[in-house]
């Protein structure tokens, strides 16, 4: 079904002092929901959107912007999917971080009917790079005025919990902005850290077709982490051999088919212990582990903390 579209500026929009944020509100006829945009620094914005539309729904947008910015979004909830107008479109899906650059905000977001929605947004400007990452950086990454996806990988386990502070922001208003403005800067590192790092040396190089197959492992790994199949099996499948593989996971993923399925399970295993309604045995099969307590052991290893931890606080 087509989605129902609606322009920016027709949200309904309020400054909420309390949070120093810009909010916009859903119709109530399309659903209930809302996005707040607090200003970070000049430059440096950092946008939270929590929809549960009714309908199928797409936000018009018409901004056009002198240079392009960078933009990192977190997909904590469900999915929406962006089509500028050209017809290129960005898919933003939960448990995934999407690294891209927008050389202007034309096009419509879509938002999919009865499907809760949760996303955080970092936008960024050429300003606030150069000053913060040096303008040689920066030329690397806003190059051109296009719409690109620069990388798309699981949430980092820095991120996830990055992430749980700031949506909480259990602090007193008057340190707020401090508050939100370091656990951005906390995301922002955690998530835009392999775009950074130096390439190895005496890489190979690598086609198009290898990335698709790079790619194409993770999206199975993603779909099929609670039952996943065997290395052996996963390169046989996206049409490579066992040793490729891992070098193409190295190359394009800065990671290894084992460390990547861990970080689905652990990112999934997380978003299930927070609701305070799963129990630790009990989310441990659905992210397809045997034994609780082998469980329990790589979560801690994960993430610092153990699962009954992130369970009784929430």
């Amino acid at each position: 079904m087509p989605p129902l579209s609606i322009r920016n500026e027709e949200l309904s929009t309020e400054f909420l002092p309390g949070e120093q944020c810009l909010q916009q509100l859903l119709p109530d006829h399309l659903g209930v929901g809302y996005s707040k945009a607090y200003q970070l620094e000049q430059d440096f914005s950092y946008i939270e959107t929590r929809y549960a539309p009714r309908k199928n729904v797409a936000v018009l947008s018409n901004i056009e912007q002198q240079e392009p910015r960078l933009v990192v979004t977190l997909g904590i909830k469900g999915r929406s999917r962006f089509i500028n107008n050209h017809g290129s479109e960005l898919l933003f899906k939960q448990g995934y971080t999407s690294i891209t650059t927008f050389g202007s905000s034309i096009g419509e977001r879509q938002y999919e009917a009865e499907k809760d929605m949760f996303q955080l947004r970092f936008s960024m400007g050429k300003n606030w790079l150069d000053r913060v990452f040096g303008k040689t950086k920066t030329a690397g990454l806003l190059n051109r005025m296009d719409m690109r996806l620069l990388s798309c990988r699981p949430i980092s386990a820095e991120g996830v919990l990055a992430v749980q502070l700031l949506t909480a922001c259990n602090v007193a208003d008057e340190v707020k902005p401090v508050f939100r403005r370091g656990l951005a800067m906390t995301v922002l590192a955690s998530e835009l850290n392999h775009l950074f790092q130096d390439a190895p040396q005496h890489s190979a190089k690598f086609s198009q077709q290898d990335q698709a197959k790079a790619m194409l492992a993770r999206d199975i790994l993603f779909n099929e982490f609670r039952h996943p199949p065997s290395v052996a099996d996963l390169a046989k499948r996206v049409g490579t051999n066992q040793l490729k593989l891992k070098q193409l996971f190295h190359h394009f993923l800065n990671n290894t088919p084992y460390g990547l399925l861990l970080e689905i399970r652990m990112n999934h295993a997380y978003q299930l212990l927070k609701t305070g309604q799963c129990h630790v045995s009990v989310a441990a099969d659905l992210v397809g582990y045997q034994h609780a307590s082998n469980f329990s052991a790589a979560f801690a290893k994960h993430f610092g903390v153990s699962p009954k931890q992130i369970a009784k606080h929430h």
